[in-house]
Protein backbone atom coordinates (compact mmCIF):
# COMPACT_ATOMS: atom_id res chain seq x y z
CA UNK A 1 0.00 0.00 0.00
CA UNK A 2 2.95 2.31 0.65
CA UNK A 3 4.05 1.94 -2.99
CA UNK A 4 0.57 2.89 -4.17
CA UNK A 5 0.52 6.19 -2.25
CA UNK A 6 4.09 6.92 -3.29
CA UNK A 7 3.11 6.42 -6.92
CA UNK A 8 -0.03 8.56 -6.58
CA UNK A 9 2.00 11.35 -4.97
CA UNK A 10 4.05 11.66 -8.18
CA UNK A 11 1.08 12.64 -10.33
CA UNK A 12 0.81 16.31 -9.23
CA UNK A 13 4.49 16.81 -10.08
CA UNK A 14 3.93 15.18 -13.46
CA UNK A 15 0.89 17.40 -14.12
CA UNK A 16 2.82 20.57 -13.26
CA UNK A 17 5.78 19.53 -15.42
CA UNK A 18 3.53 18.60 -18.34
CA UNK A 19 1.60 21.88 -18.12
CA UNK A 20 4.74 24.01 -17.92
CA UNK A 21 6.16 22.13 -20.91
CA UNK A 22 3.09 22.94 -22.98
CA UNK A 23 3.26 26.64 -22.05
CA UNK A 24 7.00 26.75 -22.80
CA UNK A 25 6.45 25.10 -26.19
CA UNK A 26 3.67 27.54 -27.09
CA UNK A 27 5.75 30.52 -25.97
CA UNK A 28 8.71 29.38 -28.07
CA UNK A 29 6.46 28.96 -31.12
CA UNK A 30 4.88 32.41 -30.66
CA UNK A 31 8.05 34.32 -29.72
CA UNK A 32 9.00 35.15 -33.35
CA UNK A 33 5.60 36.83 -33.77
CA UNK A 34 6.49 39.33 -31.06
CA UNK A 35 9.30 40.84 -33.13
CA UNK A 36 6.93 42.86 -35.34
CA UNK A 37 4.58 45.35 -33.67
CA UNK A 38 1.60 44.46 -35.88
CA UNK A 39 1.71 40.76 -35.06
CA UNK A 40 2.48 41.49 -31.40
CA UNK A 41 -0.68 43.61 -31.13
CA UNK A 42 -2.70 40.93 -32.94
CA UNK A 43 -1.34 38.21 -30.64
CA UNK A 44 -2.04 40.27 -27.54
CA UNK A 45 -5.57 40.97 -28.77
CA UNK A 46 -6.11 37.27 -29.39
CA UNK A 47 -4.95 36.35 -25.88
CA UNK A 48 -7.20 38.98 -24.30
CA UNK A 49 -10.13 37.77 -26.41
CA UNK A 50 -9.61 34.14 -25.41
CA UNK A 51 -9.35 35.09 -21.73
CA UNK A 52 -12.48 37.26 -21.92
CA UNK A 53 -14.45 34.57 -23.74
CA UNK A 54 -13.46 31.95 -21.17
CA UNK A 55 -14.22 34.28 -18.25
CA UNK A 56 -17.67 35.29 -19.46
CA UNK A 57 -18.56 31.74 -20.51
CA UNK A 58 -17.67 30.34 -17.08
CA UNK A 59 -19.44 33.22 -15.38
CA UNK A 60 -22.61 32.47 -17.35
CA UNK A 61 -22.38 28.71 -16.87
CA UNK A 62 -21.79 28.96 -13.12
CA UNK A 63 -24.38 31.67 -12.59
CA UNK A 64 -21.98 34.09 -10.94
CA UNK A 65 -23.05 37.72 -10.76
CA UNK A 66 -20.51 40.48 -10.27
CA UNK A 67 -21.95 43.19 -8.02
Amino acid sequence: MQDFFQNVSRYPRYLITFTLGIFYFLFERLKPLLNRPVTAIALLSLLISVFSFTYFTLQGMLGLNAL
